[in-house]
């Protein structure tokens, strides 16, 4: 199945992106943060006021991933030092494992090539283990750690990992 990447600009789909985040953050971390930190998360960082800050003041780009008419994840990114930063890369739990990763990343290296930019780099839980596995086998490698302290007592413990994209001469 092809999917759909829809550049996320009304209230509508920052409200889409903000209801499917809900939704798949706690469903996927309970098993690697705290429901709490899960909640406080999503109201930070996921909420439709954090979502709206993102993009109109700080260079987020978010697109939703569509698959005949259902939105069936999100992505965020942002360009910076001529590298893409990854921020949110999000596909609900019915519709993982049908190569819709693959394509999401396809569309974030031809983004890449269309800017010349020379990485794609995120952030990972590092006991997130499938998503870590899947960016291993994507060309991505872990190029350090880093813990960043969040506020309320939580903290994010991560791996950076990193994948270069060749450059069209």
């Amino acid at each position: 199945m092809r999917l759909m990447f829809s550049h996320v600009n009304t209230a509508e789909e920052t409200a889409e992106v903000a209801r499917l985040a809900a939704e798949i953050w706690r469903e996927y971390y309970v098993s690697i943060i705290t429901i709490e930190q899960i909640d406080y998360m999503i109201d930070k960082y996921q909420s439709v006021p954090a979502i709206t800050d993102q993009i109109q003041h700080q260079g987020y780009e978010y697109y939703l991933l569509h698959n005949d008419g259902s939105a069936v994840g999100y992505i965020s990114a942002r360009q910076e030092e001529g590298k893409l930063f990854l921020s949110k890369f999000y596909i609900g739990k019915e519709y993982r494992g049908r190569s819709y990763a693959s394509q999401a990343l396809a569309f974030l290296e031809k983004l890449c090539k269309d800017r010349n930019l020379s990485h794609i780099w995120l952030t990972v839980n590092r006991h997130n283990e499938s998503s870590i596995a899947v960016y291993e086998k994507k060309g991505f490698r872990t190029v350090r750690e880093q813990i960043a302290d969040i506020g309320h007592g939580f903290v994010m413990d991560d791996f950076i990992m990193e994948k270069e994209i060749p450059v069209p001469h």
